[in-house]
């Protein structure tokens, strides 16, 4: 009866990190029994009831291609068959973790080792970021923050110079958030707490940062900002109301002067008196040019009345210059009259008021 030998080694644990390289060791003294029976196994245990299959030799054949996950980055990295079954595994994810067995079998006897692979990644570049006011007087909090990394990630926050390449201390007023290690409070803000500020996320896997920058401005140069704002504004209104004023004050100009023309005028000033001379029966004859004369004299004044008439009730009509001129024709008629031989004819000095020129008193 045959009997089985089983040869384990002490268990041990690596530790790498995400992106690195690993070689899992395995060795046996197997592989000279029988080379025709020579078993090898590697098994990926995820929990207590799940395991996996990463890599097997069997019947003289490799399979590197069990896992799913693990295809194209797993293999054997010596001669499995003269004793070195070690595996070896490329660009580590944080899926890899977790407990690896070896197993050895050949003519009855087994050998096999287990061994822990932890697999940590450093923090992702963090993310930085302001809250509050940049104003003299006022409080601003410092924010951090990595999405990703094994835990725990510690934050730590320093100033840089000018030039990046020295670090300084945090304003005095200054205060870290100890249940938030990734925010920072600076307090009563002043022209001095300008600067550029780094985060640094760190944890047992390595570390990544981010830099912001802080710009404290003084609260009179934002009174100074605003009011030029305002002024600008002002005054930018003040020009479109003179504009439009002056567009306004044009309009009206050239309306008066096109309604210049159509104004009525007023009528020239009466002549003072017309003297007419009686009816006299002293002297036939020249009563009847009298008569004759006044009859004339009658009608023209109340052709002339009528033309008045029509041209106050018609001012668009009649020109300005006709208007003068009979004006003036009125003017200069009275002056025709001989006013010696009217007296002596005994005539009789009636007034007659523009408004009735039409109807004269003989």
């Amino acid at each position: 009866a045959s009997c089985s030998v089983w040869l384990s080694e002490a268990q041990t644990e690596f530790k790498r990190v995400a992106e690195e390289n690993v070689t899992l060791p395995c060795h046996h003294r197997l592989g000279l029994l029988e080379q025709g029976s020579l078993d090898i196994e590697w098994l990926l245990h995820v929990s207590e009831t799940v395991q996996k299959a990463v890599i097997t030799y069997s019947g003289g054949h490799v399979y590197d291609d069990l896992n799913e996950e693990q295809k194209g980055r797993v293999s054997f990295t010596s001669n499995f068959l003269a004793g070195d079954a070690s595996l070896q595994i490329i660009s580590l994810q944080s899926s890899d973790a977790g407990k690896y067995i070896c197993k050895v079998k050949n003519a009855g006897q087994y050998e096999w080792a287990r061994i822990t692979l932890k697999v940590v990644e450093k923090p992702s570049k963090p993310k930085c970021w302001l809250e509050g006011e940049l104003l003299e007087g006022k409080e601003l909090s410092l924010q951090c923050h990595s999405a990703s990394g094994t835990a725990p990630i510690s934050y730590r926050w320093q100033r840089l110079s000018e030039d990046e390449e020295r670090t300084e201390h945090l304003p005095p007023t200054s205060r870290v958030n100890i249940s938030n290690p990734g925010q920072v409070l600076l307090k009563n803000l002043t022209q001095m707490s300008t600067g550029l500020y780094q985060c640094i996320a760190t944890n047992e896997a390595g570390q990544e940062s981010c830099v912001v920058q802080v710009t404290v401005q003084q609260a009179q140069n934002i009174g100074m900002i605003a009011g030029a704002v305002c002024g600008v504004v002002v005054g930018l209104c003040l020009l479109l109301l003179v504009v439009r004023l002056t567009i306004r004050r044009k309009e009206k100009k050239r309306y008066e002067e096109e309604e210049a023309p159509n104004e009525i005028r007023e009528d020239a000033e009466a002549p003072k008196a017309h003297l007419v001379k009686p009816s006299s029966s002293s002297s036939g004859s020249r009563s009847s040019r009298s008569g004759s004369s006044s009859t004339r004299s009658t009608a023209n004044s109340a052709s002339r009345s009528q033309r008045t008439l029509s041209t106050e009730a018609t001012p668009h009509l009649t020109p300005p210059q006709y208007s003068q001129k009979e004006t003036e024709g009125r003017e200069t008629e009275p002056k025709k009259v001989d006013y010696a031989n009217l007296m002596k004819m005994g005539a009789t000095l009636v007034m007659v008021p523009a408004q009735s020129r039409a109807f004269q008193t003989v």
